[in-house]
């Protein structure tokens, strides 16, 4: 089991990121900031199920066990109802903006909600989430989220994959189906 130091140090560069990209404003509502926060480290605490249990004993354990499949899809569906009753109350995790709350939680529950990862939507019922599937469907629109699930990305279309980025330009120059084949 990890130490709380190396939790607090997992948790530290985006807490970090939160309070340094927050502008002087935000920074001065205080109830917004904690709704963030909150949301932000409900994300941290409840990823491990889905990820490190579901995922990997539905979609990557060398045989299937019904239990703990069983076991982690109760909790992840658990936490999609959370996350569903709470966008159906506001647009984004933290409130009406967009928020490092919904730029750490998407690419985990947006993902599963879009068919992105494991192949469980149909096992977990994912489409009686309509608040979660709103909410992955406005962030999988923006733009720059559209660009960033594009760089390192190895699968999918070559078109969206940007193996490696230096530059802005690289998104429109050098996706994987304008670059040469390597010998």
């Amino acid at each position: 089991m990890p130490t709380f130091s190396a939790l607090l140090k997992a948790a530290t560069p985006i807490l970090f990121a939160t309070l340094a990209m927050a502008s002087p404003a935000a920074a001065e509502d205080y109830p917004a900031r904690a709704e963030v926060l909150s949301w932000l480290m409900w994300q941290m605490g409840s990823t491990p199920f889905l990820g490190g249990g579901f995922g990997h004993f539905y979609a990557y354990a060398p045989f299937k066990q019904e239990y703990p499949i069983n076991r982690y899809a109760m909790e992840v569906k658990r936490q999609l109802d959370v996350l569903d009753r709470r966008l159906g109350e506001s647009e984004y995790l933290g409130g009406k903006d967009y928020s490092i709350a919904d730029i750490a939680t998407a690419p985990w529950y947006g993902a599963l909600v879009k068919g992105l990862v494991y192949g469980a939507g149909e096992f977990l019922q994912v489409q009686d989430y309509k608040n979660v599937i709103r909410w992955a469907d406005q962030i999988f629109d923006r733009p720059a989220v559209k660009r960033g699930r594009m760089v390192n990305r190895v699968t999918g279309e070559p078109s969206e994959q940007v193996h490696e980025r230096h530059d802005a330009s690289d998104f429109e120059l050098r996706t994987a189906d304008k670059l040469e084949p390597a010998d």
